[in-house]
């Protein structure tokens, strides 16, 4: 069983008084982190399923007397799916309030309904972590860093889903039955979407335009849909974790593009798999767009897990010159430029140095990478 990041963490944060939550997408390995937390704890645990109706009726308006009774015999009780439970922000609450002894684990594969039913119930009571597929480093750490190095485009078409990992050889079936609306279902049981399908064709739309600026009127007049109804899409897509965005950086230099967004997936097998596209990367003219987009969405992974507290952006000027990505933290901007080449040189550009001066600067390539996706600078 390849180790997650976050099980060290959750376990650092145990029996502190406060509930722990675990969103994230659908199928990254939520249920099985909380296996591991079963397997390895030396107190009495309880589980509830919350895909079962007789759980979910159970939590959904209980007393703190009736909880108490329920949790009588356990110290460790883990909640999976829980954003399926009416009212379970308060359930959670009395849980934390009256019985501060016993640890509280639970997790949900949508931050739409959970965020909105345990924010303000459970302020000041919890630690709440995001988990992703596999990061780089919980794969080198599992295969080592030449293995990982020679699974390189393996990586880049087919993504780190666990199941992808897990099931060599059944990539295509397992991705094709991920996109299939399962990936973000709750999207069409939360909110007013009357057209699923809209959804589809919006992803398969920001699947080929991955590492160029996203504009939602254009989007809006592509789909027939208003600007507005776009951002909103766009933004439950993001609340599932299938994809995140990077604002333009600007400091009101007079040409720059200031209110640009890019938009990209937090795996490349789903982005792939929306286009119909895995073809070898000797075959595909994407390349640079696969590569910025496993780059970035990794780089994001490590920066969420390591606790990383600045800002991540890309810079673009109206001539087009640009830094694929910007890290602002300390002071410091720390500016990145992705080569699929690793024999091509690059240098920022001369109006990013005058304007910005106090920055560092990094040529990210297939040699150095696994440094960068990791952490290492």
């Amino acid at each position: 069983m390849i180790g997650r990041l976050l099980k060290e963490k959750v376990e650092n944060r145990l029996y502190r008084g406060k509930a722990i939550i675990i969103v994230g997408s659908r199928r990254v390995g939520k249920t099985t982190l909380l296996k591991m937390l079963i397997q390895e704890s030396k107190r009495k645990v309880m589980i509830w399923n919350c895909d079962e109706h007789d759980v979910r009726r159970k939590l959904s308006e209980p007393t703190s007397t009736e909880l108490g009774a329920e949790m009588a015999d356990a110290d460790l009780i883990l909640i999976d799916e829980a954003q399926r439970v009416h009212n379970i922000g308060i359930t959670l609450k009395l849980i934390v309030d009256n019985y501060s002894e016993k640890q509280v684990v639970v997790t949900g594969s949508s931050a739409i309904e959970l965020s909105d039913s345990i924010n303000e119930p459970l302020t000041g009571r919890k630690y709440e972590y995001v988990m992703f597929p596999f990061s780089a480093t919980e794969l080198v750490n599992e295969f080592g860093a030449t293995n990982e190095r020679r699974m390189l485009e393996h990586r880049l078409i087919y993504g780190s889903y666990p199941d992808v990992v897990n099931l060599q050889g059944e990539e295509r079936e397992t991705l094709t039955n991920l996109v299939s609306s399962y990936l973000y279902k709750d999207i069409f049981s939360f909110q007013d979407v009357r057209k699923p399908e809209i959804i589809e064709q919006l992803l398969q739309m920001l699947a080929l335009q991955v590492g160029s600026e996203v504009s939602f009127n254009e989007l809006g007049r592509s789909l027939g849909l208003t600007s507005a109804t776009v951002q909103r899409y766009v933004d439950l897509l993001e609340k599932s974790y299938v994809v995140f965005h990077l604002r333009s950086f600007s400091r009101n230099m007079r040409n720059e593009l200031k209110k640009s967004r890019k938009i990209y997936f937090w795996d490349n097998g789903v982005r792939n798999a929306l286009i119909g596209n895995y073809q070898s990367l000797s075959l595909r003219s994407d390349v640079g767009a696969l590569w910025e987009n496993y780059l970035i969405s990794e780089r994001m992974k490590h920066n969420t897990y390591s606790g990383f507290y600045g800002k991540s952006y890309f810079w673009r000027t109206q001539q087009q010159q640009e830094v694929d990505l910007i890290e602002d933290y300390d002071g410091v901007l720390h500016a990145y430029e992705f080569k699929w080449n690793p024999t091509k040189q690059v240098s920022p550009t001369k109006t990013f140095l005058r304007n910005y001066p106090n920055n560092t600067f990094s040529v990210v390539n297939r040699d150095n990478y696994q440094d960068f996706v990791c952490g290492k600078f």
